[in-house]
This record gives structure tokens, sequence and C-alpha cells, in this order.
């Protein structure tokens, strides 16, 4: 019979096993079936997006999804830890690549340009956390969860200035450049296009 190959049978005569052609069962997930923490954040940012974090309830994101309150939590403890992730997930990934730049042996020029190109392609790539953090972070900076926002503000802030320090020192920029005033304008002018 085909797809039924004969095997021996230790007893004598000839059994029968049915082969198929279904794949090997996936791993068994750990949680509950169907919800995960991934779809969540993304269900999530659609949320923070539309109402603002202030306005937001973890009823309104789990609704988004059709979850429970008690299925969301299952994965994330407060409205807080899911920012907090959102958050940490961005910037974890921009100040890596700041320190990399920063650090590297690369012109003061180069440097420059390269801060800028990672933080217009967080942009492009992470645009709704940008978002967040762009509309949220003032709020955020007062609990205590949030300390980190503040410390990264001001080693964005050192690395940067750092920079253009360098590039005054080996002749890249003018040396009566206001470093601080430069500095703020990039900030303001560069993580404001997050918002066309």
């Amino acid at each position: 019979m085909p797809g039924m190959p004969a095997r021996a049978n230790p007893g004598g005569g000839c059994q029968t096993e049915r082969v198929t052609d279904a794949p090997a069962s996936a791993p068994a997930r750990r949680g509950r079936p169907g919800y995960d923490p991934d779809q969540i954040l993304a269900a999530a940012v659609d949320v923070f997006i539309a109402h603002g974090y202030d306005a937001t309830s973890v009823a309104a994101v789990a609704e988004r999804l059709g979850l429970t309150k008690s299925a969301l939590y299952h994965h994330f403890d407060s409205k807080e830890a899911i920012v907090d992730e959102l958050l940490r997930d961005f910037l974890e990934d921009l100040f890596g690549r700041y320190r990399e730049i920063a650090t590297s042996d690369a012109s003061p020029v180069d440097k420059l340009r390269g801060l800028f190109m990672v933080s217009f392609d967080e942009i492009e790539n992470k645009h709704a956390q940008v978002a967040i953090y762009q509309s949220e972070a003032p709020r955020l900076l007062d609990q205590e969860r949030f300390a980190y926002l503040a410390k990264l503000n001001v080693e964005q802030r050192e690395m940067w200035i750092d920079v253009l320090r360098e590039g005054i020192e080996q002749g890249y920029f003018r040396p009566d450049l206001d470093v601080t005033l430069v500095y703020r304008f990039i900030r303001d002018t560069m993580w404001v296009t997050v918002r066309w």
C-alpha cells in the first residue's frame, strides 16, 4: 500500500507504519497560546501614538489585541513596563551605535556624519519608538524606573559636544564655535524630523 512501508516485526509477520509528509510539530510555547510579547508591544505602540502615554491604559492595549487585562499582565506587569521595553530597545541600539562611532579612530567630521546617519536611521527604522520617546520622555523622567533616560540624555550631550570640540582642536571646525549652541541646534532640528 503506498505511503505505508513494511517494517519487520520481531514476532514475525509484517507490520505497517503510516508515513506522512506532515512537518514535525513546533516546540511548545511558554505562556498563553496566541499571545506574543512582540505583538503586545506593536499594539501598544499604535495605542500610545494614537492617544498618548497618559491617556492609554493597559485595558486599551489589551482591547486592541482582543485580550483580557490579565492576559496582558502575564507578559508585562504595567503600562510603564511596556513603554520601558519599547524605549530600552530603541535606546540600547542607538547608544550602542553612538558609542562605537564616538570611540572610533575616524576624523571628527566622519564621527559627526556617523552620529547623524545613525540618528536618522533610528528615526526611520524605529519611528514609533522615537515618537514615543520625543513626546513622553519629559513626563517619564519623574519616575524612578526611567532614571536611565536622564543619564542617557547627559551622555548624548557629552558625546556630541566632545566630537565638536575634537573637531575644533584638530582644525576641522572654527575655533569660535559655540559647541553647546551647535549641539542644541543639531539635537532639536534632527529629532524633530520624527514628526514630518
